[in-house]
């Protein structure tokens, strides 16, 4: 299924003729041709940064863009195959379960940019990467959650153990026991980007076992939590409205940087291959911390949290990077 418009209406745009034409001048358009190409709903978590990012451009005039979602592994090629033969001037999407694939696409069209979520490095000429490089904000939700815990036992549920995912788990851990030395790790990857169900029989599995905090990785998790009456930490996108008393803390993931330095680049004629990893850290606007509500986290702890990420801010104090899986503690 071709996002919110039919195949054959995003494939009716003629191609462009490239020709002999050179790549800026191919680039010059006023309006990007732009597509994304997603293994997942748009809803999805991490997904839904990108779509929300692009949507923005659009909604600007800068851009005309399509997607695709909810598309498997094994038609992820020939979609992405689709859009660069219909002209698209930048295609965006995940590579983690495609990785050769969909750098075999990027080579053939050497005349298009790509951006894709890879824990690999980028490829001359064309193919750019990035990833959720959030790890700052993810330690400051550890913070909270170590505090936050009276049985000192942490439940943590991930999609798979890739960095992107390792990276952020290891932050808040190192968070949680910055503040908290006694507090132990239950973890669980479910093998899927998105399965709500799973996801929640896993967290509920790690309440009976006495978690009072959830680190909610994906969808499901703070739904277990809201019925066990527990805590949840989100990830990547604000989730407190929505589970409000259940929530306490999020690490927000702003793909606007990312997205419109690409967008620039393109336009300019100007791309190449480059990681774009760091456009996701809290110093270039790419993550942040959601509101700390008083009304659920002491202001003391507050105090501590927004304490250090002032020194992240300035540089005094910096988060390790870890992208080995993390292993439970329980």
């Amino acid at each position: 299924m071709l996002g919110r418009i039919g195949r054959r209406a995003v494939l009716g745009v003629a191609a462009l003729a490239l020709g002999a034409a050179t790549l800026p001048q191919a680039w010059a358009a006023d309006k990007l041709a732009v597509a994304a190409v997603y293994t997942v709903p748009v809803e999805q978590q991490w997904v839904s940064r990108l779509h929300k990012a692009l949507k923005a451009a659009q909604d600007r005039g800068e851009i005309d863009y399509v997607y695709s979602e909810n598309v498997s592994n094994t038609d992820y090629e020939r979609v992405m195959r689709e859009y660069a033969e219909g002209g698209k001037k930048l295609i965006i999407g995940e590579a983690f379960g495609v990785e050769r694939g969909a750098r075999a696409v990027a080579k053939d069209y050497p005349d298009t940019a790509f951006l894709m979520g890879s824990s690999l490095p980028p490829a001359e000429p064309n193919f750019s990467v990035f990833d959720n490089y959030i790890q700052d904000a993810s330690y400051l939700t550890g913070m909270v959650a170590g505090l936050k815990t009276k049985s000192n036992r942490i439940g943590m549920v991930g999609g798979y153990p890739i960095p992107e995912v390792n990276r952020l788990m290891h932050a808040f851990m190192d968070g949680v026991l910055a503040v908290n030395p006694q507090a132990k790790f239950s973890i669980t990857f479910i093998g899927s980007w998105y399965d709500p169900p799973k996801a929640k029989e896993a967290a509920f599995a790690m309440v009976d076992a006495g978690a009072d905090v959830l680190y909610a990785e994906r969808y499901g998790v703070s739904d277990a939590a809201k019925e066990r009456k527990v805590l949840a930490i989100g990830n990547v996108i604000d989730t407190q409205a929505e589970y409000p008393g259940t929530v306490v803390a999020s690490a927000l993931w702003q793909m606007e940087p990312t997205i419109d330095r690409a967008l620039k680049a393109v336009a300019g004629g100007s791309w190449k291959a480059e990681d774009y990893g760091p456009y996701s850290s809290m110093k270039a606007g790419g993550a942040s911390l959601a509101a700390l509500d008083p009304k659920l986290v002491d202001q003391a702890i507050i105090d501590k949290v927004l304490a250090r990420q002032k020194e992240i801010e300035s540089g005094a104090f910096t988060v390790k990077v870890d992208d080995s899986e993390p292993k439970p503690t329980l």
